[in-house]
């Protein structure tokens, strides 16, 4: 497969026609990270998506792309609204999996001394593992007011605040679920699972912002050097995953049923206007107001745990919610394609949105600053917030990547990475670690991922983010 290199940040494979690709494909990453995806599938995956049918602009891979299921992980494609497809493959089993940051008033010495007994409260209450679960007491009902109405039926139960649900993406909910669109076996795995972390990347952090990039954008978020902030990684855990597996066979049934032909079959798709895209879209929509209710719920655990430790109120600690948002999902969106506004479904996987300053779906508190971007390190690394840039708007459907990126399978981790020296390395930096599976020390740890700082400096320098702040974990809660 032929790439050109474009420029320092980008590189392209260009259409095709005898593979069958409708557009070519830009990859935003560097000489380095260029050196990963020569080791799996993401090229070929991000080429064969090309040949999707109703595909506007290019495929993009964000620099923290690495293969994944049919498409790739960091991985962005727009559809017509019209004459377009939706895949299943290009959104990801974990619908909604995304980043949520909280800030405290709090600085390190102010939690020093507390940090063990914090670091247990929130591991002891936050259910975190495969398999974890929270009894709250919840009815089928409960779940179905979830799917449809998200964190807004949470806050209304007492389980977060009000002040949350402006500063999510979406406000926590997308509108148009139909819990009827949802199989009994989802339903099953997701009555139990509000509140939970799960396992895998999923994670919890007590972070420190140890650096301020742009200071009039620290401000406008609330941030500032030395302040304890939360970071929050979940998504829609079993009841999302089972929606995404129910509609896959679904989609490879119509595809059978139409004739239609693909290069990969993990790329099944229907037709937007069909009925089966339009089922798919309603039980997605379920699963993407399931997850932002479960980060809620974990936000309403994370605050008392706090006041329980501290002896002061989640109000009186500043406890409030920086922004929310999602990196897998599909949305109908208004963009620029060739100069023109049109409305495209755009899949993101693995890669967030980033809007840039002025469009009205940014929280108003934010809209003459930009979006902001929330995109965590691998275990034990930097994590970073940034704000949406106009090249984001320009080039990627308003969009970028959504973390540090996989270079090593979770079973070579196993192979190649003790445990040890994981833990280790987490000591040396002072950080507290708590885990249920020593397996994900391993799976986990830095060495499996790619280098975050730059990553950053390939989005910052291709103009599809700006960097506000630096945030270095001091504990670290995983399943």
């Amino acid at each position: 497969m032929r790439v050109k290199k474009i420029d320092e940040y980008r590189f392209r494979i260009e259409k095709d026609a005898s593979s069958g690709m409708n557009t070519g494909v830009v990859m935003y990453s560097s000489e380095k990270l260029m050196a990963n995806l020569k080791n799996d599938r993401t090229m070929q995956q991000a080429a064969n998506a090309a040949t999707l049918p109703g595909i506007r602009g290019n495929v993009m891979v964000m620099p923290d792309g690495h293969e994944g299921y049919g498409f790739p992980v960091g991985g962005v494609a727009g559809f017509d609204a019209d004459e377009g497809i939706i895949s299943p493959g290009a959104i990801g089993f974990d619908i909604n999996c995304g980043i949520r940051v909280i800030r405290t008033n709090l600085e390190e010495s102010d939690i020093r001394k507390n940090m063990k007994k914090l670091s247990d409260e929130i591991f002891l209450n936050v259910p975190s593992g495969l398999d974890s679960r929270l009894k709250i007491g919840f009815e089928p009902s409960d779940l179905e007011r979830v799917a449809q109405e998200g964190a807004a039926y949470l806050v209304s139960k007492g389980f977060g605040v009000s002040e949350d649900i402006e500063h999510m993406e979406e406000k926590g909910c997308m509108e148009g679920a139909d819990f009827s669109k949802v199989s009994q076996r989802a339903k099953s795995r997701g009555k139990n699972q509000l509140g939970t972390l799960g396992a895998g990347n999923h994670f919890l952090e007590i972070q420190k912002i140890d650096k301020i990039f742009d200071k009039k954008l620290a401000k406008a978020y609330g941030v500032y050097e030395g302040q304890i902030v939360i970071m929050v990684h979940t998504g829609s855990r079993g009841f999302g995953h089972q929606i995404c597996s129910d509609y896959l066979r679904t989609l490879a049934e119509y595809q059978a049923r139409k004739g239609i032909q693909i290069v990969d079959p993990e790329l099944s798709y229907a037709h937007v206007k069909s009925k089966e895209a339009e089922d798919y879209l309603k039980a997605m929509k379920c699963g993407v107001n399931f997850a932002f209710a479960n980060r809620e719920m974990i936000t309403h655990i994370i605050r008392e745990s706090f006041e329980k430790v501290m002896g002061r109120s989640a109000e009186e600690l500043g406890m409030s919610l920086l922004y929310d948002l999602s990196h897998n999902i599909a949305k109908l969106e208004e963009h620029k394609v060739e100069g023109k506004k049109e409305r495209v479904y755009v899949h993101r996987k693995g890669a967030t949105r980033a809007f840039a300053k002025g469009r009205k779906e940014i929280p108003e508190a934010y809209r003459d600053y930009g979006q902001p971007v929330l995109i965590p390190g691998s275990m034990g690394t930097a994590s970073y917030i940034l704000a949406g840039g106009e090249g984001a708007m320009e080039e990627t459907f308003g969009s970028a990547c959504h973390g540090a990126g996989r270079v090593m399978s979770r079973h070579q981790a196993l192979r190649e990475i003790g445990a040890e020296k994981t833990m280790a390395s987490m000591k040396s930096k002072d950080i507290e670690l708590r885990v249920h599976d020593r397996r994900l020390v391993s799976e986990e740890s830095e060495w499996v991922y790619k280098d975050i700082d730059e990553v950053i400096r390939v989005v910052e320098g291709a103009g599809l983010a700006l960097p506000v702040s630096r945030n270095v974990p001091i504990a670290v809660i995983k399943g």
